[in-house]
């Protein structure tokens, strides 16, 4: 299904194209743009002056507290605030595809075609374009120079020598994550150029897929009636545009590997600062009919014209040998590799580029201690893997991108009859567990991930197998909210993970799980509240694993905002994902560990029964309402969430043969749910809340969310069923209805709350917004209720306005509301939307196994129904 909107913005993404060339094997599916395109809307980032007077008040004491806070951040102790209010991002319309795999940092192109977002320091994000790093194209014919060109729409101040400023209107990018093409059609010479650029990201891969490398594929083709000789050139600047670039000390050289009859040869360049140096490198394949040529250091400042002219006298660089002065204090020096071949007439050629960054340790801010990146354990932890790194990649990226084909081609040959929208966003907003500061590391000999509670005591092993097989994982709640491993935030999230790399998923849930039962009684004050508590209580799950600008996994819970009592839903969550975590591995030893701390969690859950009617009440703050908004009683919520987790712990009894926990888990169950429904159902949703407050009655999009997690874990009917179905499906309804259709015409999916007169609701500074991640795991909601054609049209909103209207490619953010802003770009819940994909696959072989369970009669079908009862 595809609405008259979304055809149109489709449309204006390509409006400017005017060539008719589209480009070597470039695929049908994926988000497409002409170079020469401008967005029309410019919208701005959430700021203090964005709140409404109406919650002005609520937020005096908060602004107050956060305003002494962040200056004694910054100016006291010379740090980044993990959140800042004062300094988010501006809207960049720029990015494309990140480079790289997971966990070893980041480099992002943009669908231009510049270098322009970096995270070589992890979790830190630095947002520069380095002009000097650039493809440039040169075309000779029976020996003479007939076109050249820097393959770039831009006309800096810088490099005046070049030639820039290529037209736009001739050109396009193409995202389908981990691969991006970008097509040029040369002006009047008859060429095509198509440059396909490889990431080594594949799902059950956990070795090649943590590799910091990227290849660039340029397919040629000459549409001539004469042969051309074609060069290729890469020029890249010894740093990120980072003012460390003119720390001096830097240096190149050029490098040859020959190995099992292949042979690359390149430039290292070496980034020499005092924490976390690395080496930046250039390469390519050498083969009998490539001449592969280099410039080992240029000045990229002036107008660089002798490095011009030297690819435009003969189509190749000089290629001087040895190495580069290191650079004095001031100055940048930048490299250039060129390769060339020719193209017969009406024929093809294929040049082929890597880029490396090899950073194998790194520290954090706090630079406490050294940590180990995955990739090492195959490229070793020296710092001089750039040669043998080039050379696998260009050996093996075609290996890659068989796995990746294979992994995608179910979905892109539309086997449920999905819309080319989804097929798009499914694959491109995978694009955040690589780059979302993400680091993948080696578990220290020395780790305890325990918390001191072993295994015989109720805790873990000091090292789980799975996380000294397949290491630590992290992530941001996002690229502006730089907490680890958010957790109320990975509850969305965590599909990505469990489906494609499900060993990280589980990696991330014992070092979670092995820090419930640390305790930091350290007083903090919090901000929103103003009082002040324990850093982290026993048996609590923590709101995330800490900041990179100080030591993740050694002081968990970065969180200010709010103290941990006021996110009691976490405890929800962690034992929601544990048992769905379970149904998708199968996972018996995982199970068997984490079912004591499930068990614990639980318990320190039961104390927000405060009238024992088997529901849990909302004291105060509780993730997912809106910010502003105090819940009193319980909530449709927390509530679900809790009832939903009591379901699942009932089932984890039964697999552990704990019949007596079975029971008592039951009971709750079933006195929990009359309440649920007595307090909280009207008719034809769950309220809010249930304090009585005169907007208790709003619609809440994500009210549905525990029975979500029910049925993405296979349980939600039967005898492990929290919510009637006629009541799921008629809240639904009224979602669909009120915060859908009646929100912004049906165009931009769910906002978070909704009067039931159809008017937003707008008592908070959040329950206006649309969340991009909730609005994935509603539609997921929708599709296991069978209402598929209602889930595909609330996604679809989200989709056509991030990615097409407001030029949010590469960079999803957390929420927009109706006009004017946006809040924290590049967020992590939007991973969400393989929640959608589960859901379909989960409905597709219901259907399957329906149909065979019909058609088979006999004892064939009478075992087939027992096996699945």
């Amino acid at each position: 299904m595809t609405t008259d909107c979304g055809e149109k913005s489709t449309g204006d993404l390509m409006s400017r194209y005017v060539s008719k060339e589209m480009g070597y094997g470039v695929p049908k599916e994926g988000w497409r743009i002409c170079l020469a395109h401008e967005f029309k809307e410019k919208r701005k980032p959430f700021q203090a002056k964005d709140v409404s007077l109406s919650n002005v008040w609520d937020h005096i004491g908060l602004g107050i507290r956060y305003l002494k806070w962040w200056y004694k951040k910054t100016q006291v102790e010379k740090k980044a605030p993990f959140i800042d209010m004062f300094g988010a991002q501006p809207l960049r319309q720029i990015y494309g595809a990140p480079l790289g795999g997971i966990g070893g940092g980041t480099i992002t192109r943009g669908w231009r075609g510049e270098f322009c977002r970096w995270q070589l320091r992890p979790g830190m994000y630095h947002y520069k374009t380095v002009t000097a790093n650039q493809f440039t194209v040169c075309l000779r014919r029976g020996g003479q120079t007939v076109y050249q060109q820097v393959l770039s729409v831009e006309r800096p101040p810088t490099l005046q020598g070049w030639n820039w400023g290529y037209c736009g209107e001739y050109a396009f990018y193409h995202a389908l994550y981990p691969r991006a093409w970008t097509v040029y059609h040369l002006p009047g010479q008859n060429v095509t150029l198509t440059c396909r650029q490889v990431s080594p990201v594949i799902p059950h891969d956990y070795q090649d897929s943590s590799l910091p490398v990227a290849v660039f594929v340029w397919d040629i083709e000459n549409k001539n009636d004469y042969d051309l000789d074609v060069s290729i050139m890469f020029t890249m600047v010894n740093g990120s545009g980072h003012k460390d670039d003119k720390s001096g000390g830097h240096w190149n050289e050029p490098f040859h590997l020959e190995k099992e009859g292949e042979a690359v040869s390149g430039v290292l360049l070496h980034h020499c600062t005092t924490v976390n140096p690395y080496t930046l490198c250039i390469a390519a394949r050498e083969q009998p009919d490539r001449e592969v040529s280099h410039q080992t250091a240029f000045s990229p400042k002036g107008t660089c014209s002798g490095l011009w002219s030297d690819l435009i006298t003969d189509g190749r660089l000089d290629s001087p040998t040895g190495s580069s002065p290191p650079t004095p204090k001031g100055e940048k020096v930048a490299a250039a590799l060129a390769v060339g071949c020719s193209v017969p007439a009406q024929g093809h050629n294929t040049l082929e580029f890597c880029l490396t960054w090899d950073m194998p340790k790194i520290t954090f801010g706090s630079k406490e201690r050294e940590h180990i990146r995955r990739y090492t354990r195959y490229f070793g932890t020296k710092g001089d893997a750039s040669p043998s790194l080039s050379h696998y990649a260009l050996t093996h990226y075609r290996q890659w991108e068989k796995s990746i084909e294979e992994w995608q081609r179910p979905v892109l040959q539309d086997r449920y009859s999905l819309p080319s929208w989804y097929k798009s966003a499914l694959f491109n907003e995978l694009y955040f567990v690589v780059d979302g500061g993400t680091v993948w590391t080696e578990l220290p000999e020395d780790a305890d991930v325990s918390g001191g509670v072993r295994s015989e005591d109720g805790g873990l092993p000091a090292q789980p197998a799975i996380i000294k097989e397949y290491g630590r994982f992290a992530y941001l709640e996002g690229q502006e909210y730089r907490m680890y491993n958010t957790y109320d935030v990975h509850f969305y999230a965590s599909f990505a993970l469990i489906m494609l790399w499900p060993k990280l998923a589980l990696s991330v849930q014992y070092d979670i799980a092995g820090s419930v039962v640390q305790q930091d009684p350290t007083e903090r004050l919090h901000l929103m509240s103003g009082r002040c508590s324990p850093v982290k209580a026993k048996n609590v799950v923590p709101h995330d694993i800490g900041d990179p600008d100080d030591e993740p996994w050694q002081r968990v819970n970065a969180y200010l905002i709010h103290d941990t009592a006021d996110w009691k839903d976490l405890n929800l969550k962690f034992v929601l994902q544990v048992y769905r975590d379970f149904h998708l591995t199968q996972d018996r030893q995982y199970l068997r560990d984490m079912w004591p701390i499930c068990q614990a969690v639980m318990d320190s859950e039961l104390k927000f029964d405060l009238d024992g009617d088997g529901l849990i009440e909302n004291s105060g703050y509780a993730d997912q309402t809106y910010d502003g908004w105090t819940v009193t009683g319980p909530s449709a919520y927390c509530g679900g969430l809790w009832l939903a987790s009591l379901c699942v712990m009932c089932k984890m009894a039964r697999l552990v043969d704990n019949e007596e926990t079975n029971q008592r888990f039951r009971d709750l169950l079933d006195r929990g749910s009359a309440a649920f429904d007595k307090l909280l159902w009207n008719g034809k949703y769950y309220n809010y809340d249930s304090s009585g407050r005169d907007l208790s009655n709003s619609v809440m999009s994500d009210q549905c969310a525990g029975h979500w997690f029910l049925r993405a874990s296979g349980l939600g009917e039967g005898e492990y069923q929290a919510f009637p179905k006629e009541k799921i499906q008629s809240a639904l309804k009224s979602v669909f209805d009120l915060n859908v259709m009646s929100f912004a015409g049906g165009q931009m999916g769910a906002v978070n709350g909704m009067r039931p007169e159809g008017v937003p609701d707008r008592s908070s500074v959040q329950s206006d917004e649309v969340w991009i991640g909730v609005v994935y795991g509603l539609a997921a909601t929708m599709i296991h209720e069978g209402m598929r054609e209602e889930g595909m049209r609330t996604a679809e909103g989200c989709y056509r306005t991030v990615w097409e209207r407001l030029g949010m490619a590469f960079q999803t953010p957390e929420a927009y509301c109706e006009k004017g802003i946006y809040r924290s770009l590049a967020y992590m819940r939007p991973l969400s939307i393989w929640a959608m994909q589960l859901a379909l696959d989960t409905s597709q072989k219901d259907q399957t196994t329906s149909a065979q369970t019909r058609d088979m009669d006999g004892e064939q079908g009478q075992n087939l129904r027992e096996n699945q009862s």
